[in-house]
């Protein structure tokens, strides 16, 4: 698609997401790229303009990123955050140093409001810092645009040459005014019009898949999960019945889900799609045996899958392409450039070396979560489907902590069922973003019905947020939480505890694995 684009180069700040998620509320198209990223596909890519991330080094220690000086010659407009506003500095003549007093959280900045960027914004406005290094000295050209106490350049500009930083971090939510300020370099600096929206990305992506596919036949993993299903049903608007949907139950779903895909997506359902079901819980539990790292789990997983999907290509012929829903953050979480692995997901990092396909199609690989959504809407599905609850591709296997059995799955698969079933009843379902029962890999000693036991913990887990990319806990009723735990010590077997996780994101990720 040739949309109008801004690119944001990763220096490993734990925002980068954030970034591009920003970027396209504003309806301008965004892509995470790492800093390597050389300048010809930086002229290939046509940005509109470049945002540089934060990052845990210092811009003059001897293994800092850098990005290549010519970078600042292209004449395309480049907003630095955080570690990206010391860098710009750095690389241009300014100086860089430990500050004086460090500062983090919630900080109150105050703006010049001739800048372009702060134009729209209050004259002293609450931003997130967190910083221990600061610019001690602007670069020549540059004018100071913001200031705090202790930081006497909390941005700083040269508009002649298009180049803008910032100290704080406009992304997330805890800069109140850190949208506006970030629309202002898109739409005022860049010269962004607006022009990603959901339809006409839907429209271009059927066409696309149409003129790719041609006459060719396809094959896709369909979990049930929302992301499957919406790219199964954008395959099938685009190519019908050259399409064949592997459906695999890995013995790894939650309780009676199998057959509930089965019913919506299968011959019986709304939707004309060639539909299999694998059952291969058994080959699954084999393959993950004495398995306990979170990573080796995932790899397993995704191996398997794409074995079964090989296996089932061969029944019916000759297959050109596999279909994916891998969207954007498995792509950026399963390592980006030299960014760090948060954690491989099954269709990506999971990938093995050899897959016997033409080609992998993932229609939603660029899209966030909400986006996924708004394209189901789109596309005719119902909201009651594209609004269920996330599942992962890797499914229980990493809900459950440590070795994978059958009796573990079967304790969490009715564990949270009950869960789900209370948070329902309790009609704040539409609430929280995602809940779920989880296996702890604990095992401690209680006592029920004067008899001592020694069994499993199982933990609960509620958050809210607006992006997956960062979450809260949710603050569930504590008459809601206690049902719930006298309801999974009475009714399943082997579990004897029951715990509620109050960790946000970050540290943690939603999952548990």
């Amino acid at each position: 698609m040739q949309q109008e684009k801004i690119i944001v180069l990763d220096f490993g700040g734990q925002y980068n997401q954030l970034i591009a998620r920003r970027v396209r509320e504003c309806n301008v198209y965004c892509e995470v790229h790492p800093y390597t990223l050389s300048l010809e596909k930086i002229k290939e890519l046509n940005p509109k303009g470049i945002i540089f991330t934060g990052g845990p080094n210092s811009v003059y220690g001897e293994d800092s990123p850098q990005c290549n000086p010519e970078l600042y010659k292209m004449g395309i407009p480049i907003l630095g955050l955080c570690y990206g506003a010391q860098l710009l500095a750095h690389q241009l003549g300014g100086k860089v140093e430990t500050a004086p007093v460090s500062e983090y959280g919630r900080t109150e900045v105050t703006v010049d409001k001739k800048s372009p960027l702060f134009k729209d914004v209050s004259e002293k406005t609450i931003c997130w810092m967190s910083h221990t290094d600061y610019i001690s000295k602007t670069p020549e050209g540059f004018v100071t645009t913001a200031s705090t106490p202790v930081c006497p350049v909390a941005a700083m500009e040269c508009p002649e040459k298009g180049l803008y930083a910032m100290q704080h971090h406009p992304e997330v939510n805890h800069t109140q005014e850190g949208t506006t300020m970030l629309e202002a370099f898109v739409k005022d600096v860049c010269g962004c019009i607006g022009d990603w929206k959901m339809d006409s990305f839907v429209e271009e992506t059927i066409k696309s898949i149409k003129e790719k596919v041609g006459n060719g036949k396809v094959l896709c993993a369909l979990s049930g999960g929302v992301d499957s299903s919406v790219a199964a049903v954008m395959l099938s608007k685009a190519v019908g019945n050259q399409l064949t949907c592997v459906f695999v139950d890995h013995g790894l779903l939650r309780k009676d889900e199998g057959d509930e895909v089965e019913a919506v997506f299968g011959p019986s359902g709304d939707y004309n799609l060639n539909f299999i079901r694998v059952n291969a819980q058994e080959r699954f539990y084999t393959k993950l045996a004495g398995i306990e790292e979170p990573e080796a789990k995932r790899k397993i997983i995704g191996e398997e899958f794409i074995r079964v999907f090989e296996e089932e290509a061969k029944k019916i012929g000759t297959v050109d392409f596999l279909v994916q829903g891998t969207i954007y953050p498995d792509v950026i979480e399963s390592g980006l450039g030299k960014s760090a692995v948060i954690k491989s997901h099954h269709n990506v990092g999971g990938l093995p070396d050899c897959v016997d396909f033409k080609e992998i199609i993932e229609p939603l690989r660029m899209l966030f979560k909400d986006e996924v959504r708004k394209a189901g809407l789109e596309l005719g599905i119902p909201h009651h489907l594209v609004f269920r609850q996330p599942f992962p591709g890797p499914g229980l296997g990493i809900r459950i902590i440590g070795e994978v059995t059958a009796e573990k799955v079967k304790i969490v698969q009715e564990a949270d069922a009950i869960y789900r079933e209370e948070i329902a009843k309790a009609g704040i379902d539409k609430d929280i973003n995602q809940y779920f029962a989880a296996l702890t890999n604990m095992r401690s000693v209680g006592v029920m019905g004067d008899f001592r036991t020694y069994d499993y913990a199982v933990v609960l887990r509620a958050v809210t947020t607006s992006d997956f990319m960062t979450a809260e806990s949710a603050e569930l009723p504590w008459d809601v939480l206690g049902k719930v735990t006298t309801r999974i010590v009475n009714e399943v077997k082997h579990v004897n505890r029951v715990f509620y996780d109050l960790t946000g994101k970050p540290p943690a990720t939603i999952e548990m694995e």
